[in-house]
Order: structure tokens, then sequence, then C-alpha cells
């Protein structure tokens, strides 16, 4: 299969409407679930993203790990559950450009579900969307901007998850361990997972991933992977949590394939959004 260079860490289905040359060009692992609804977006591929040498994790342990449906009642991105009715994911799961113009895909076409360990269950909760919120600079996830916010239909009953101090630079320092989790698939070219996963991985310094992407910006951004590989998120994992002690500090974005040696994830720094994140949740 033919791998491009950089891909959103979004599901797949949604690559069916999109032309062969937009295909070649996504950015993330080949092996990503996204959204079923095709993406007009011609300067800029999509990412992917999933969990790769993983384990087991549980919502009893991440009750605010959440993932994301279609309209065809498919998963393909992840998020977390900041406030009992707000959803922090990243733009390009619920961002669409068409003729050259970024908008918001219809609530209606969205659902989110928590409390479910097994997708393959009816454990838990599965609630609509009322509002779709991408921050008002986003055009692609290589640019940078890559966060939304998701306002439910109704309050969810779990804990959620604190958003990165003001102060959290510390939290970013390279070589901390991050935890990310998601449902999504578990090799670059695998199926995804049906039970949540979680691995944890290293944050890398600015000048490795500048280093390792060209599309990487700082402060928009952080990595975190090890150099040999073999540990990352990948298709389907998109806008799902990085999560450092005890805090959101990143949301998957993109990747080059995913876990291959000298190519870590690439995530949204919440930080540099605390502020515009913060005021979705009406603080």
């Amino acid at each position: 299969m033919l791998r491009s260079p950089v891909q959103s860490r979004r599901g797949r289905s949604w690559l069916r409407g999109l032309t062969s040359s937009l295909v070649l060009a996504l950015v993330a692992a080949p092996g990503l679930a996204a959204p079923a609804a095709a993406v007009d977006e011609p300067d800029a591929p999509p990412a992917q993203a999933r969990i790769v040498g993983g384990t087991n994790a549980t919502t009893e342990q991440y009750p605010w790990a959440v993932t994301l449906l279609n309209g065809e009642g498919k998963q393909f991105c992840g998020g977390a559950l900041v406030a009992q009715d707000k959803v922090v994911t990243a733009a390009h799961c619920v961002a669409e450009t068409r003729s050259g113009k970024v908008t918001t895909r219809a609530p209606a076409t969205l659902r989110v579900v928590a409390g479910r360990t097994d997708l393959r269950t009816g454990d838990g909760h599965d609630v609509g969307v009322s509002r779709v919120w991408i921050h008002p600079d986003y055009v692609s996830f290589t640019q940078g901007e890559d966060i939304g916010v998701l306002t439910l239909s109704e309050p969810l009953p779990y804990r959620t998850l604190p958003v990165v101090e003001r102060d959290g630079q510390s939290h970013y320092r390279a070589g901390t361990e991050a935890r990310v989790m998601g449902w999504g698939r578990t090799s670059e070219n695998g199926a995804s997972a049906s039970v949540l996963q979680e691995v944890v991985v290293p944050l890398v310094t600015d000048a490795d991933c500048a280093g390792a992407y060209t599309q990487f910006t700082a402060p928009q951004m952080v990595c975190a992977g090890y150099p040999e590989g073999g540990r990352d998120a990948c298709a389907g994992d998109s806008g799902g949590p990085l999560v450092v002690g005890g805090r959101l500090v990143g949301l998957v974005s993109f990747g080059d394939g995913c876990a291959r040696a000298g190519k870590p994830g690439v995530y949204t720094r919440v930080l540099t959004y605390r502020d515009a994140l913060l005021a979705q949740l009406g603080r």
C-alpha cells in the first residue's frame, strides 16, 4: 500500500468520497478510521491516528474518554469529557472544507459515546450533539489550531478531565511520560480496537519534532513517541486525549504512518488554546 508523508489520525470510512490524489496525500497512518462524510480539503490532507503497542484500558479508569460516531453509527474519532456537557476533540474531526471555506459538521451527524469500554456492547451513554465549535483560525491540522468543542444534547454522569493549568508549561518537558488512549487501529494497516486502548509515550523536544515534520509549528503542537517507534496513536484516535499528571495537555492530531521509527505522533498543544477552550466551557 502506498503511504503518504503525513496523515491525520481520524477514521477511514470518509475516504470513500475522496479522489485518489487526496487519498495519497493523507497525513496519518493508512489504518485510521475517519468520519463517513467526505471532506473536500484539497490543500491539506486529512490526518490519522490510532493506539499501537498499547494495552487494554477501561472507561472506569478513564471515565472522561469518549468516542465519536458518525451518521452511520461508526467510530471515527476520540475526545475527552471536560465538562458534563462538553467534549474537546480535534478540529479536523468535526470540520469540513468545501470550496476553500472551513465549516463545522452538522451536529445531527455526530454522536458521542461515553462509559463504553467495549464498543460492541450497549454500555454507557450514547448522546447527541447540539453545537459544534472549532477554533476560528483552523484551516487544516498541519497548520495548527486543531481543536474543537462539542456541546452535548444532555449532560453525562461521568468524571471530567481537568484542562492543563495556565502555568502548566512544565507538563511539556521533553522526556515526560504522557498517556494517550483511544479505539483506533492497533497497527498501521490493521483493524480498529473494539476495547479502549492506552499507551505511554514520552514527550520529545520541539527541535526533534521539527526535524521529523516540516509541518511542525510551536507552540501550536507538541510531539510524543519513542525514537525506535513501536508505540503511538493511530487511525481512529484523532481528537483523543494526551494526559500528563491527570490533566489534558494534548489532542491526537497527525503523524507519518503509525509508530514508525523517527516519526513521533503530533498533538495539539492544549495549553496554547487554554483560554479559547475555557471560553467555550463558560469559565
